[in-house]
């Protein structure tokens, strides 16, 4: 860290990383097990219940055994998330420092030491070393995650600066990345600076709907769809918007004659798990293990290319199963066709549905669809009706249609924050088999560095020293 913290500028500090001392085991990678081609895919959120309930909830219902989904064909190993803190739970800024950079730093801290020094991330090398790099979210692309790849930065919460140095941040006299996709528009373009038009000046296509992605042929390019984060997955346009823009990424990025480096993100599984919305969650993780089985497809045409994928941590403390109630009943959650904000949502603007029993009823069949007995879902709708007259009913009336899901499909939450869980890592491709085992976070990063930083030589082999 003394090493990294002396280094003037970014080159320099590219190079410190090739001479840090290590306290990892030493691996070995061998030439012809480097990749061309890295794709990088972060779960948030996404800790190992998400995909055990992902599993149950994809079940076939007409067959007898439980089909394996993705996540099982590519599981290889499990990381540890713990930040540099006083504390074994991390949050997602940290977490995405140890997986951008190699490095642990505190909670809050946008590829950052403590003192608040530059760490070079892997994407910045990458671009250092001439190859075509990408970020596909579906956050805001200034949110912690893609963040900690791009810039960095004190604390997580400077959105605007945030979105600034992506145009300051310059590699080669070059933004970092050469390819965005997600969300972020009212931090790019503000009252007083519109920075996709400092984006178009750079030659970079810019494009604010995901129907737009086909009209996109060439690199660079930028496409923020929404104000913020993308709508949730369930009721939005384009269920498997991730899957989607993943698929333009890989189209753009193969028709450039350089090697890519691209980090994806299922960042909305993490804002499920907060709200400790089952519904949400399952939507999102379909969303993202689609965009897998399609990067999976890709490099079984392409076998030179790596695909490793983890979680910076896991979030709400998810179990299936709760109340000593041997069950879960994950399958029954494909019924439901609304989130329970958007529930909450119409309940709130059209109350006359829980006057009655039966509009009431007719209301639950047509958008939850799980049964409950009559008892308890006529006690549901009193409830309902007896908090839309009160303060912040809202938040009150979904929390209600969670609880309910919930008490349904045995559901279980531990908290409303992240927990300090292990995560799992996947992998498939060139060089897959280097993070099979149980690793640290940064460890996953060092791996990757290292392909980066290596061009094939003479030398049968190498000495992977990742850092903790």
């Amino acid at each position: 860290m003394r090493a990294l913290t002396a280094c003037l500028t970014l080159s320099i500090l590219i190079s410190c990383i090739n001479t840090a001392q290590a306290t990892a085991t030493k691996k070995v990678i061998e030439d012809e097990h480097l990749p061309r081609n890295i794709i990088y895919l972060i779960g948030d959120g996404m800790g190992p219940a998400y995909t055990s309930a992902y599993r149950y909830y994809s079940d076939k219902p007409d067959t007898k055994a439980v089909e394996r989904t993705i996540f099982d064909e590519l599981l290889v190993g499990m990381a540890s998330t713990y930040p540099d803190d006083d504390t074994y739970v991390t949050d997602s800024a940290a977490a995405a420092t140890a997986l951008a950079t190699s490095t642990k730093s505190y909670n809050g801290a946008i590829a950052v030491d403590h003192q608040h020094h530059a760490l070079p991330t892997l994407l910045e090398i990458a671009k250092q070393k001439g190859k075509t790099t990408a970020v596909v979210v579906t956050s805001q692309i200034n949110h912690a995650t893609p963040a900690s790849f791009l810039a960095h930065n004190e604390s997580r919460g400077n959105y605007d600066a945030i979105a600034d140095s992506y145009l300051t941040n310059l590699i080669k006299g070059k933004p970092v990345a050469d390819l965005m996709l997600g969300g972020g528009t009212k931090y790019f373009i503000r009252e007083q600076r519109n920075l996709t038009s400092e984006f178009e000046a750079l030659g970079y296509h810019y494009i604010d709907r995901l129907v737009q992605l086909d009209d996109v042929e060439t690199l660079p390019a930028l496409g923020l769809f929404s104000p913020s984060g993308l709508p949730a997955a369930l009721g939005s346009d384009d269920p498997l918007r991730l899957t989607t823009m993943t698929d333009s990424a890989l189209r753009l990025l193969s028709s450039q004659s350089d090697p890519f480096v691209i980090m994806i993100e299922g960042s909305q599984i993490d804002w499920c798990g907060h709200s400790n919305d089952i519904v949400c969650a399952m939507t999102e993780m379909h969303d993202f293990a689609n965009t897998l089985e399609r990067v999976k497809r890709y490099i079984d045409n392409h076998p030179d290319t790596l695909l490793i994928a983890t979680a910076d941590h896991s979030t709400g403390g998810l179990t299936l199963g709760k109340k000593g109630v041997y069950q879960w009943k994950g399958k029954q959650l494909q019924l439901i066709t609304m989130l329970p904000e958007e529930i909450a949502d119409k309940l709130i603007a059209t109350p006359k549905i829980l006057d009655k029993p039966n509009s009431f009823n007719r209301f639950w069949t047509d958008h939850i669809g799980i049964t409950q007995p009559v008892e308890a879902q006529d006690e549901l709708r009193q409830q309902l009706l007896a908090n839309l007259q009160q303060e912040k009913a809202k938040d009150k009336v979904e929390t209600l249609i969670k609880s309910a899901i919930d008490t349904l499909t045995h559901t279980g939450w531990t908290t409303s924050g992240h927990d300090g869980i292990d995560v799992q890592i996947f992998a498939y491709g060139r060089g897959s088999h280097y993070f099979a085992g149980h690793m640290d976070n940064t460890e996953i990063a060092a791996n990757l560095i290292e392909m980066i930083n290596r061009k094939k030589s003479s030398h049968s082999a190498l000495l992977l020293e990742p850092r903790i």
